[in-house]
């Protein structure tokens, strides 16, 4: 048999090459089911004997019950080859693609590739939640993952965006960034992962940023002789902490309840008040 001379040269990285034997055992393509990704090569290599001829012919085989017969669809045709020699398509496009060989498809010899379409990356901002609240001036950190679900396919960077400007763009994990000394308002925040075939994706999250409004006790009642209640102005969204102590001067405040409002303003019972004298305070948590 012949030696078939082979070139190696560099592929680009969106793009891989398998190959195929063709008749290098027996009257068969080896393998005989092909699977690679859309834009991927498959290169068809003669082998067996140098007086063989075969062909790699995109179409299919149909065997009725007195004929066996080819239907190219013309998609590739390497002609009828005996000796050394090579064959090399492109798949541009996702899909079940058969072929067989024109000399011997009537005693089985078919194949066929299987392209599996490219999967976009997927990406997620993992802080912070959607429709979280900060006080003003507020220094946010949006942090993402992004991973490629492709065989071989890797996150080549993530873009960070508040609105339509951009924040930075990260090649490495971990993929984040700040904004800093934000003002009152509703800000959307985007992280746009790209892999290295091309495609992209897009998580968003939208957050509110509100000017802190005075911290104001009042109402207070006398429930029981065990239970207090008052009320506190508050942001909804916002955290806040009520604290407890038996000594105005004294550093040590206990907490007592902590809640993110819901309303504005926040009804707060102590049902273990047994402290005499006992003094309350309401401490708004600093941003998440």
């Amino acid at each position: 048999m012949a030696a078939l001379p082979v070139f190696v040269c560099a592929f680009s990285s969106l793009a891989a090459t398998a190959m195929v034997l063709v008749g290098s055992n027996g009257f068969v393509f080896t393998p005989a089911t092909t699977n690679i990704a859309v834009n991927d090569q498959v290169v068809w290599i003669w082998g067996g004997p140098a007086n063989r001829s075969h062909s790699t012919t995109s179409g299919t085989v149909v065997i009725t019950s007195t004929s066996t017969n080819d239907m190219p669809d013309g998609l590739w045709d390497s002609g009828v080859v005996a000796g050394a020699h090579s064959f090399t398509n492109t798949f541009g496009s996702a899909g079940s693609f058969p072929y067989y060989c024109q000399v011997h498809f009537s005693i089985g010899m078919t194949g066929a590739v299987i392209v599996a379409a490219s999967l976009p990356p997927a990406v997620a901002i993992t802080n912070p939640a959607s429709g979280t609240v900060f006080s003003e001036p507020a220094n946010v950190t949006i942090q993402a993952t992004a991973t490629d679900p492709n065989s071989g396919g890797s996150v080549t960077n993530v873009q960070f965006l508040a609105g339509s400007t951009v924040l930075t763009n990260e090649t490495v994990a971990p993929f984040a960034v700040t904004a800093n000394n934000l003002a009152a308002g509703s800000y959307t925040f985007s992280a746009v992962a790209s892999d290295n075939a091309g495609l992209s994706a897009t998580n968003a999250v939208t957050v509110g940023v509100v000017t802190p409004v005075p911290l104001t006790l009042g109402v207070p009642a006398q429930l029981s002789p065990t239970s207090f209640q008052f009320n506190y102005s508050a942001n909804l969204g916002l955290s806040y902490v009520v604290q407890q102590s038996t000594n105005l001067a004294s550093p040590g405040w206990n907490a007592i309840f902590t809640n993110t409002a819901a309303s504005n303003p926040v009804t707060f019972v102590d049902s273990n008040a047994i402290a005499n004298p006992g003094f309350y305070r309401v401490v708004r948590l600093p941003n998440p």
